[in-house]
């Protein structure tokens, strides 16, 4: 049984910084495509930043800069690192996996999301 569980998420001041971490469970971490997701209140999801099952690494553009992705497959966590927040940050994140899809913010399986607020 495949489970993503995220932490990390927390209210900070603009120009602060967070650390979200998403734990994987029941598939191969090493292999599977996995990135972080947000979606903000009345608006759709988006995806922020993905690994794929190649390594290949991509960002959204608001993000580009500003928010860094990296894996670790020994603790089968994949991390977000948060810098220079922005109030328009603000949103509950998610973590998906398998069949990463940036473009059009999707994945097989996803985490329950952990908030991010940015005053």
């Amino acid at each position: 049984q495949v489970q993503l569980v995220e932490s990390g998420g927390g209210s900070v001041k603009a120009g602060g910084s967070l650390r979200l971490s998403c734990v994987g469970t029941g598939f191969d971490v090493r292999t599977s495509s996995m990135g972080w997701f947000r979606q903000a209140p009345g608006k759709g999801r988006e995806g922020v930043a993905a690994i794929a099952s190649d390594g290949t690494i991509s960002y959204a553009e608001s993000v580009k800069v500003r928010f860094t992705i990296w894996k670790d497959n020994g603790q089968s966590t994949v991390y977000l690192q948060m810098d220079s927040l922005k109030p328009e940050d603000t949103a509950m994140y998610y973590c998906g996996a398998g069949n990463v899809r940036l473009s059009s913010g999707s994945a097989r399986f996803w985490g329950q999301g952990t908030q991010v607020t940015v005053s």
